[in-house]
């Protein structure tokens, strides 16, 4: 039964997220530089050193560009190509929702999960673009989940516990990987919220959180390092000062007062988004 699921679904996703991708032009600015790279790494073959007009690009890691030069190294150079990689995400995101929605409570609830999300502007939107975030998302996503499984009796066996918090370190390192240390910054908000909301009590054994750092470790410095070693400090220079810039000041349009991100996906992600306040309430009653 859940593999028909899971073919229906991939169906659904396949059908609202391929059709059209190359039929309007790359528009957004990200979206076009990350595009611009991935075809330079085509043309020079440099796919470990990222460039824009053939100059250092510090801005962003390089993992999604490395899918988008993937896709148009089969697909051809184009915006379906640049796109693609998104629609397939999407795809996959559907079937993590359903997977998780189902094993938390049942099918009807991992499908009712799976249309509120489609029916959300912002995720069917983001689907059809190339920009970032769909595949940064969908790491952040599998990491935190990882440690909520962390947090269940049955998962409370040694090795199994060490065993997902690698797994949540593995997913926030390509999350590094894919757009920088803003991801393991959402983890720890996430986990101190949650530290917060039962009173500070000890909820996990703190050597899974040294588990968790040193794969996320691992994993994001395994090109951050490689990079640094073959052609010096120049890119981990100008990415850090760069993180630093976005922190301090509005940039590329995303400036805007402190709640500006609350109010976009609450908006933005009508009618996921409603089932938050019901959630929170439910948890805080327990």
């Amino acid at each position: 039964m859940r593999t028909k699921n899971f073919i229906l679904i991939t169906c659904l996703g396949a059908l609202l997220f391929i059709p059209f991708l190359g039929s309007v032009h790359l528009f957004d600015w990200d979206e076009i530089n990350f595009a611009e790279s991935a075809r330079e790494m085509l043309l020079t073959h440099k796919y470990s050193f990222l460039q824009i007009n053939f100059q250092p690009f510090t801005e962003k890691p390089p993992l999604f560009m490395w899918v988008q030069a993937l896709s148009m190294s089969i697909f051809g150079v184009n915006e379906f190509a640049a796109r693609l990689p998104n629609a397939i995400v999407g795809i996959i995101t559907l079937l993590v929702i359903f997977n998780v929605g189902t094993r938390l409570k049942d099918e009807k609830f991992g499908w009712i999960w799976v249309l509120c999300y489609i029916g959300s502007f912002l995720p069917h939107f983001y689907f059809k673009t190339g920009l970032i975030d769909p595949l940064f998302n969908l790491f952040i996503f599998l990491g935190i989940y990882q440690f909520v499984l962390l947090t269940q009796p049955q998962d409370n066996k040694p090795d199994q516990g060490i065993k997902k918090a690698v797994l949540a370190g593995i997913f926030i390192g390509l999350a590094i990987l894919t757009k920088g240390p803003v991801a393991l910054l959402v983890v720890m908000f996430c986990l101190f919220f949650y530290w917060a909301s039962v009173s500070f009590r000890s909820v996990l054994p703190f050597r899974y959180f040294l588990f968790f750092l040193l794969s996320a470790f691992v994993v994001s410095t395994a090109w951050f390092g490689m990079d640094t070693l073959r052609h010096g400090p120049g890119f981990l220079i100008g990415f850090i000062q760069r993180q630093l810039a976005l922190f301090s000041t509005p940039d590329a349009g995303h400036g805007g007062p402190f709640y500006y991100h609350f109010v976009v996906l609450f908006f933005g992600c009508f009618p996921a988004s409603v089932f938050m306040f019901s959630a929170l309430r439910n948890e805080s009653s327990i």
